[in-house]
């Protein structure tokens, strides 16, 4: 089972990030993922999440949202993290703006990986004292380590 802390590095997470709209903060994801890996495109990323996004918000509500897409290229799942420094409309089910964003990319035959991947973001981003140390954490560094520790308890209440 592929685990978070195998999905994003140091350098795939952001702090306090200046981004006003949910199309910059789109771009920054992607940026920051293809930036890793020299087989991704940040604009084929960018593609991909924009058309997911077409197909309904990815939004999970209470500030938090988990843009993702799945496409070829890449071998391996990769993600990335920003914090915003204000939110922004991200079109949310409870219209509540996004700080926390949570971008996944995953090879195209990764389908069932993909959804349990989702389900367990989904699950750590509905734990509102773990969103809560998120927006808390005074750099990138300390967010990286609380998303990665999240899966061993050590993240956890």
């Amino acid at each position: 089972m592929i685990k978070i802390a195998d999905l994003i590095t140091p350098d795939r997470v952001a702090c306090d990030v200046d981004v006003t709209s949910k199309k910059r903060g789109l771009e920054v994801l992607s940026d920051l993922v293809a930036a890793s890996d020299p087989a991704l495109s940040a604009q084929t990323i960018f593609d991909k999440l924009i058309n997911r996004e077409k197909l309904g918000s990815t939004g999970l509500g209470h500030g938090v949202a988990l843009p993702h897409a799945r496409m070829d290229g890449n071998e391996a799942a990769a993600a990335a993290f920003i914090r915003t420094g204000d939110a922004i409309d991200f079109d949310a089910f409870d219209g509540e703006p996004v700080d926390l964003l949570f971008a996944l990319v995953v090879p195209e035959h990764f389908t069932d990986e993909h959804l349990q991947i989702l389900a367990r973001l989904a699950e750590m981003f509905s734990d509102a004292s773990f969103c809560n140390r998120l927006r808390n954490a005074p750099d990138a560094q300390a967010l990286f380590q609380l998303l990665t520790e999240w899966e061993s308890g050590a993240g956890q209440a």
